[in-house]
């Protein structure tokens, strides 16, 4: 006989494991979550130790959402007694003669409408501030003190034991074989057991392409191998949080970095490479050209953390063709929900969780989101041009 329960989430990464507590929290009779791996696994897009959060966007649509991003972390750290996020403050900054600075005129405009601070820099301010930078005499720059990061393996942990703390049945090492949706609820099959729920929510990742024929959709989900690097440096402790927030470099390509924290190196990446994949070719292994990409860039702009590369990491991408968030239930069945980060939707996840939650339990939620939908033209139209730079 199939188990029944009132909500079933499809994965227990950052996404999963937060929408399962916030169901908690809107009552939720019961709870199970399905994870293909073991809790706390690295090989999707909750590993490592960082992700950066601002509220820097390009756009009104996640600026209207970032004080409430915030707010819920801080719910969570105080439930948990668990620190996940780390304020070190945010720079971004870009040449004015480079097509990169359009990316720091968005961000003025997008926070100015949402009455959030920052302050403009010009290039001497910034290494004035920050010496370790060298950086060109036309660079302008935004400074935020509420950037910073999530220790996006350890919201995972937090949402977790939250969510097992209230009763969610949570089952490690189970894939899912199959979804079935009806008029009012779900049927969903792994290899072993069949459940039913009244409410699905898909929070797969970069594998929801595996479930879009059981579900109904059939939009484009571009997969792209992106990596970081921790670099090993004999100035690492210029590099500490007390000397050195996150931040973006945003050229003809968009860079950004963290301070020292997880690992002993000086994190590092590149925005968007243009690795594209298909699912069963992802790797964690790190790409020996990427790392001297990357070195370059130190050698140019931070060249006291140039170093060896202590610690390299590959990681999935995955993205509809404008790379906004999917954020929606499903056009005629609104007990079925999904999420898509897009590549940045970690430092989101509680908050995402929360008006998942909203909507699996009372069909609506006070957040603005319908920029996010399902039936906007770059999900709909087959003829959408992908753009995958944020703009």
């Amino acid at each position: 006989m199939p188990h029944s329960y009132s909500h079933i989430v499809i994965g227990a990464g950052a996404i999963g494991s937060a929408v399962a507590y916030w169901l908690t929290q809107r009552g939720a009779e019961s709870v199970l979550v399905l994870e293909q791996h073991p809790l706390g696994h690295a090989l999707g897009s909750s590993g490592d130790h960082s992700r950066m959060i601002r509220h820097s966007y390009h756009s009104t649509a996640y600026t209207a959402l970032t004080r409430d991003m915030y707010s819920c972390w801080d719910r969570i750290e105080e439930e948990s007694g668990l620190q996940v996020l780390y304020r070190v403050g945010g720079l971004d900054m870009a040449p004015r003669s480079n097509v990169g600075f359009a990316d720091i005129v968005n961000y003025r405009q997008a926070m100015t409408a949402q009455n959030l601070p920052y302050e403009n820099l010009t290039a001497d301010q910034i290494m004035q501030l920050w010496p370790q930078w060298r950086i060109e005499d036309d660079v302008e720059g935004i400074y935020q003190p509420e950037g910073g990061f999530v220790d996006i393996r350890k919201t995972v942990s937090a949402h977790l034991a939250l969510a097992l703390a209230h009763g969610v049945d949570v089952r490690a090492n189970t894939s899912v074989t199959g979804v079935t949706i009806h008029a009012d609820s779900v049927t969903v099959t792994t290899a072993d057991e069949t459940f039913t729920g009244g409410h699905l929510m898909l929070a797969t990742g970069s594998w929801l392409g595996d479930f879009m024929a059981d579900i109904g959709l059939s939009f484009a989900l571009t997969l792209t191998q992106e990596q970081v690097g921790y670099f090993a440096s004999k100035h690492l402790a210029d590099y500490s949080m007390e000397k050195m927030g996150v931040w973006s470099y945003h050229g003809d390509g968009v860079y950004y970095g963290f301070p020292v924290y997880g690992e002993a190196g000086v994190k590092l990446a590149q925005d968007m490479r243009s690795r594209f994949i298909r699912s069963e070719d992802r790797s964690p292994e790190p790409i020996a050209s990427e790392t001297r990409h990357l070195q370059t860039f130190l050698s140019q702009y931070l060249p006291s953390a140039l170093g060896p590369q202590l610690v390299g990491k590959g990681c999935v991408y995955d993205m509809p063709a404008d790379r906004d968030f999917v954020l929606d239930t499903l056009p005629g069945h609104p007990h079925v929900a999904t999420f898509n980060g897009a590549g940045h939707g970690g430092k989101f996840a509680s908050l995402v969780g929360k008006i998942v939650a909203e909507l699996l339990t009372s069909g609506s939620t006070d957040h603005p989101i319908d920029a996010f939908s399902l039936t906007r033209p770059a999900i709909v139209d087959p003829d959408f041009i992908p753009a995958f730079r944020l703009v």
